[in-house]
């Protein structure tokens, strides 16, 4: 078995050994390059891979697999970040802020192709492999399209909110979890309760991730504290609570998202800690971890060839960046 280092290494040789984009035109195939250049963690096709090898040993069709799902991922971000007007992605340029617009929806749409390009090479399960894929694909533009809404909706819930991160963050994960277990052949109970795993673990991030960018220690996340508070973005910790403030705190809370002095981060952050709502983000990131963990206890593999899986999700859940 495997861990995500020695995983992470051998996929960025194997990636970019494998990249499928020529030299012309260069308008379009550059701006590829230079995003796929600037790195990442690389979890969902890692998640692919080890998903595989709890089954024996990585196949060809796994790390063809985990080549579409990076591929497919990075095609998101650069239409996500077309959407949000993001200057940045990882610390560089985002595509079309060096490249312009229109290379920017021209290489995410090539990226997306090439990603199916990826998946046409598998010869085991493919009809399998192309059915989950293509429901991901799905689910993910529908997540973001939800996530575009709440935007200018005062009325979202937080089912609502678990609902919108499932789709556009937690079901690639459990995508590229389920078809690691595909292609190895290791169908019914075990892939179902791979992409559970992955399910839960995702909407646990996303919480966590609602957390660190009000809570979180700014010389650790390398971004400004309270983003999202500036931004008046819906996340778990606003809608807690304008779930449970009482008439004061809500009306004050209403107050300090209209305002834009310097003054707003740190109010709406007392409030949230008065209301309670730092509290119930923990819980509910506790929540989704341990369902997670029993998903992956529960798959019939040793636990020792589960462990590399368990590590990785610690890893993700126990960040504080």
């Amino acid at each position: 078995m495997h861990s995500y280092k020695e995983l992470t290494a051998i996929f960025e040789k194997k990636f970019i050994a494998s990249s499928p984009f020529p030299l012309s035109p260069a308008t379009l195939y550059e701006p590829c390059r230079y995003l796929l250049g600037l790195g990442g963690k690389r979890v969902r096709p890692i998640l692919c891979l080890m998903s595989n090898e709890l089954f024996g040993e990585i196949n060809e069709d796994a790390w063809n697999s985990a080549f579409a799902i990076e591929l497919f991922h990075n095609f998101t971000l650069i239409h996500d970040d077309i959407m949000d007007k993001a200057p940045l992605r990882r610390g560089s340029p985002t595509i079309h802020a060096k490249y312009g617009f229109t290379a920017g929806i021209l290489c995410g749409d090539i990226m997306n192709i090439y990603s199916y390009d990826k998946l046409a090479n598998i010869e085991n399960f493919l009809p399998q492999v192309m059915q989950l894929f293509n429901k991901t694909a799905i689910e993910v533009c529908e997540g973001q399209q939800l996530d575009m809404d709440f935007e200018t909706r005062n009325d979202v819930s937080i089912a609502q909110y678990i609902h919108m991160i499932t789709l556009k963050t937690s079901v690639l994960l459990a995508c590229s979890l389920k078809l690691g277990a595909i292609v190895a052949g290791a169908m019914g109970d075990n892939a179902n309760k791979l992409y559970a795993f992955g399910k839960n673990l995702g909407i646990a991030f996303q919480l966590q991730d609602d957390y660190l960018d009000a809570f979180g220690k700014p010389d650790k996340l390398g971004k400004q504290k309270g983003g999202d508070i500036k931004a008046n973005k819906k996340t778990y910790l606003l809608l807690k609570a304008l779930e449970n403030a009482n008439g004061s705190q809500h009306k004050e809370l209403e107050e300090r998202l209209q305002s834009d002095d310097e003054n707003k981060i740190p109010d709406v952050l007392s409030l949230f800690a008065a209301i309670g709502a730092d509290t119930e983000c923990r819980q509910a990131v506790e929540h989704y971890s341990k369902s997670a963990f029993d998903c992956l206890e529960q798959i019939a593999v040793p636990a020792a060839r589960k462990q590399p899986l368990f590590e990785l999700a610690q890893y993700l859940l126990q960040r504080d960046n």
